[in-house]
């Protein structure tokens, strides 16, 4: 058994947490028409701002998968010619719309742990011929790119679920270009959670257990050599079960986007 704790990280069970997140995420990618603690699929894209015209040009499969928490494609504004690399990409939805915005000059790396979610993300690049994406199995604490190598990263309601967030946050400073972008969505906290919530695995998966404190959140992406530039609240993302939604209420568990420059 590893168990990871830190001033900043909660005791959790590392490898009983990564079962359990390839689980989840493993059923998402297969039967997203089953029931979760969260909703998915377009209706939440489109309630969270995404554009639907947008939505239109890419494969509706990786669309029916999306369990993403907000919206910051805007605040990314990837440019043509541009390299993205997509935390925790899961079916690919962000990762084809951030293909559409690099454009056939630019390059999109998905990067995800969970097999099921790799391989359908793949097969729909493959079937919809979006050839400048490609999808990579490995950890969002350990990606396996060259320093220096990207000009944008982006997560969608992923960086929740790892154990050791300001290492994810380093790597993510690592892997981009002086001045390149980090822009993601999230689950963060008013009030920190309590040890019977945060060292719980089953919540940790359901996108809750792991939230950070959201001055916590921050200040670590700071500590990793970012300047903050926006963060804003997505008072429209909502869970849906009464646990979930309960938790939600008693520690202010709430979804953000944000962006941040690389110094």
């Amino acid at each position: 058994m590893t168990i990871i704790e830190s001033s900043t990280t909660p005791a959790v069970d590392r490898s009983e947490l990564e079962a359990r997140v390839k689980a989840m995420y493993q059923e998402v990618a297969e039967t997203p028409d089953a029931d979760f603690h969260f909703e998915m699929g377009r209706e939440l894209a489109e309630r969270l701002g995404y554009d639907p015209a947008g939505l239109d040009r890419i494969p509706t499969a990786a669309i029916d998968s999306f369990a993403g928490v907000g919206h910051f494609l805007d605040l990314a504004s990837i440019r043509p010619g541009e390299r993205v690399l997509d935390l925790g990409s899961g079916a690919g939805m962000d990762s084809f719309l951030a293909a559409l915005a690099t454009g056939p000059e630019g390059q999109v790396l998905g990067l995800d742990m969970t097999d099921a979610q790799r391989y359908k993300a793949q097969r729909l690049a493959e079937e919809a011929g979006i050839r400048n994406v490609e999808f990579h199995a490995g950890h969002i604490e350990s990606p396996p790119f060259a320093d220096g190598s990207v000009d944008v990263v982006i997560s969608n309601g992923v960086i929740n679920l790892s154990a050791d967030k300001p290492r994810v946050f380093a790597e993510a400073a690592r892997v981009l270009r002086p001045g390149g972008r980090l822009a993601l969505a999230d689950i963060v906290t008013e009030t920190p959670l309590p040890k019977k919530v945060s060292g719980n695995a089953t919540l940790w998966a359901a996108c809750i257990g792991g939230a950070s404190q959201v001055d916590d959140y921050r200040a670590a992406i700071e500590a990793a050599g970012f300047a903050v530039q926006t963060l804003r609240e997505h008072p429209e993302y909502r869970f849906l079960t009464d646990s979930a939604r309960g938790a939600s209420e008693t520690y202010g568990v709430r979804s953000i986007s944000l962006l941040a420059i690389r110094r």
